[in-house]
């Protein structure tokens, strides 16, 4: 029986970041750095109106000052995974912040079919938030 040897790794397309623009810099980045405990890094424009996040780790989230005030649709979402979300959940209620399930119900959780237990919440500019605890 002759081995199957593996493919050779192949370039793919990956995420570097995401950019969201917010009306208080301020605000915006106390809400990413506090309430979901993502490691602020280092931003080359050092103009006062961007602040970097580290996701992951090959990805970021950049925060930048210059938007309205609108609202947003839970369809449009980005969502992270955490490998504790009841740990997760107990900050949030200790912080104050609001949060629920899709349907909307303060407090719940969203069961998706392959088990893993969803939340929703909004940050201070109402960009919709999905908090899952997928291993994968």
């Amino acid at each position: 029986m002759t081995a199957v040897k593996p493919a050779a790794a192949q370039p793919t397309t990956a995420l570097n970041h995401l950019a969201l623009y917010v009306v208080d810099l301020q605000k915006s980045s106390d809400f990413y750095q506090n309430v979901l405990q993502l490691p602020e890094i280092p931003e080359p424009f050092k103009d006062g109106k961007h602040v970097w996040f580290r996701i992951g780790p090959h990805s970021q989230l950049h925060v930048i000052q210059g938007n309205k005030t609108q609202d947003h649709d839970i369809n449009t979402h980005l969502a992270f995974s955490v490998p504790d979300l009841a740990k997760l959940r107990a900050h949030l209620d200790k912080l104050g912040v609001r949060y629920g399930n899709w349907k909307g119900e303060p407090g719940k959780t969203t069961p998706r079919p392959d088990g893993v237990q969803q939340i929703y919440l909004q940050d201070p500019d109402n960009f919709w938030l999905e908090v899952n605890d997928d291993k994968f």
